[in-house]
This record gives C-alpha cells, structure tokens and sequence, in this order.
C-alpha cells in the first residue's frame, strides 16, 4: 500500500513539475503613463534613470521580466514581490493618489532611502547595477525632498495629511 501512495505521489509531483512552466503569472506591462509620476512633476533625467534602473521592475506597470520568471514557482514568488511593491508605490499611477498619499509616499521614498531600504537586498543580488551608491540615494532623497516642498506651497497642511491614518508616539 505505501509503494502504490508512494508511486502516486511520483507521478504527482512530475506532473507538477511539467505543468508548472506554463502556467504563468500576468504579466507587468501597461503602456498607459496617464498618470504617472512624470504628468504632475519634474522627473529629471538622472532620476528616470535611476528609477528605470533600481526601481520600476516593482514599482511601476513596466517590470522588465527576466528569463528565470518564466521557471515555476520562482516566477510566482518574484510576481507576488512585483504586486506587493506596487500596492506599496507605483510610479505610473502616482498622479492618481490623493494629495496626502502622495505627500506620504515621498516621505517613505526618502525614509527608505535614507535607511538604505531599497532596492531589496535579494533584488541586487541578481541585478547588481540596481544597487545605489550614495550619490545616486542622495539624488532620490533630495528629489523627494523637493516633490514635497511643492506640495507643501500648493495644497493647505491638512490636506497634506491623511486623516485616516493614525499618528505614531
């Protein structure tokens, strides 16, 4: 009786593992820039350039998928880390946020880099010209930095703050 489970069990787990290839994870791709960051400020060049490079893969509707995505379960666990980053910030629908999520969404882009948050750790590894040098961190945080200032002179201080959201001691 266990050599009959042990043979099915077999031929499960090779049945998964030819199927498993092609099923494949949506993909990440979208043309529509509508309300990308870029629509509402001033993206400069070195800080496109550094997005493209180290941060749009997961934060933005345009993730350049290598070939290791396409082998199961490898490419839904990157998915599953494409679809978090975006839930957290996506750069090509930052114009559609709310004023105070945008507002809060530059101070994390500042924290996290401040912090050397970001990019991952497990993303560098693979992708090691997505890892920042400190001249690169500063041009992001400065950047921020600068998004909020003009933030702060167009819209009142309360609506730069979710209401919402509960205040940390």
């Amino acid at each position: 009786m266990k050599k009959k489970k042990l043979k099915y069990f077999g031929i499960g787990i090779l049945g998964l593992l030819i199927i498993a290839p092609i099923l494949h994870s949506p993909q990440n791709l979208s043309n529509d820039l509508s309300n990308d960051i870029s629509k509402k400020f001033p993206v400069p060049d070195t800080i496109r350039q550094i997005l493209k490079i180290s941060c749009n893969d997961c934060h933005s509707n345009l993730t350049v998928y290598p070939w290791y995505t396409k082998v199961q379960p490898f490419g839904w666990w990157i998915q599953h880390h494409i679809d978090e980053g975006k839930r957290e910030l996506n750069f090509n629908e930052f114009s559609s946020y709310s004023i105070s999520r945008q507002f809060h969404k530059l101070e994390k882009i500042k924290e996290e880099m401040q912090e050397h948050g970001m990019p991952l750790t497990s993303y560098t590894l693979i992708h090691k010209n997505a890892k920042l040098n400190e001249g690169q961190n500063e041009l992001l945080i400065k950047w921020a930095i600068s998004l909020q200032d003009t933030l702060k002179a167009n819209f009142p201080a309360d609506s730069l703050v979710n209401p919402n959201r509960k205040k940390r001691g």
